[in-house]
């Protein structure tokens, strides 16, 4: 899972990134909000801003991505307790507030939460899963490794089960913001259909895909 995370103490910036690292998460650490701003279209699962930042401050970053991304979570972490800026971060949609200082395992946990990640095995029919671990679809006790797009692919059809997931959707995150043909987006169903073998994955007209389980 690729995160964005915003914070202008460079030793908690760090630590932060250290920490969801050992989870395996993909972190992009920016001590920037300009730099920040420049990467959110970049296919992030979540977002972890500060408010008060060099340059561009959290809250209009916040902003940004709501015009990007309706449901992807964002958390605002800052020393502030000021009732109105509180306010104003969920106001434009902010999914959590952490208020400074905080244990790192909160954060963790409020991750978690709001992407939807409970372990490291994720099944969607009763003898199959995916292990984020080690990028593998287990079906009948057979592994099948996937590449990167692949497993990215799967992330976002696992975190958005039974959900039409659109073209633009899956080529901003599987992509990470970088340009990819409709032709491309199907080749890489076509691949991830035929290591899944079953029919999971079904094609939603002129719109994307919905992976349907259980």
């Amino acid at each position: 899972m690729k995160i964005l995370l915003l914070e202008d103490n460079q030793k908690l910036n760090e630590t932060i990134k250290k920490r969801l690292s050992l989870k395996n998460y993909n972190v992009d650490a920016c001590l920037d909000g300009a730099d920040a701003l420049e990467k959110i279209t970049d296919g992030y699962s979540c977002f972890i801003l500060d408010i008060n930042v060099p340059n561009v401050d959290g809250i209009k970053i916040l902003k940004k991505i709501r015009e990007f991304y309706d449901d992807v979570p964002v958390i605002i972490i800052s020393a502030s307790v000021e009732l109105d800026v509180i306010k104003e971060s969920y106001d434009f949609g902010c999914n959590d507030y952490l208020k400074k200082p905080f244990f790192i395992d909160e954060l963790e946990i409020k991750i978690e939460k709001l992407c939807n990640i409970q372990d490291d095995f994720i099944h969607f029919d009763d003898n199959c899963y995916f292990d984020y671990k080690s990028s593998t679809v287990v079906i009948d006790n057979e592994e099948q490794r996937l590449t990167k797009k692949e497993r990215l692919l799967m992330n976002l059809f696992l975190t958005k089960k039974n959900q039409v997931l659109s073209y633009e959707t899956i080529e901003n995150y599987v992509w990470e913001g970088s340009f990819a043909s409709l032709e491309s987006i199907r080749s890489l169903i076509r691949r991830l259909r035929k290591v899944l073998v079953r029919d999971y994955i079904q094609t939603v007209v002129d719109t994307g895909y919905i992976f349907k389980s259980n």
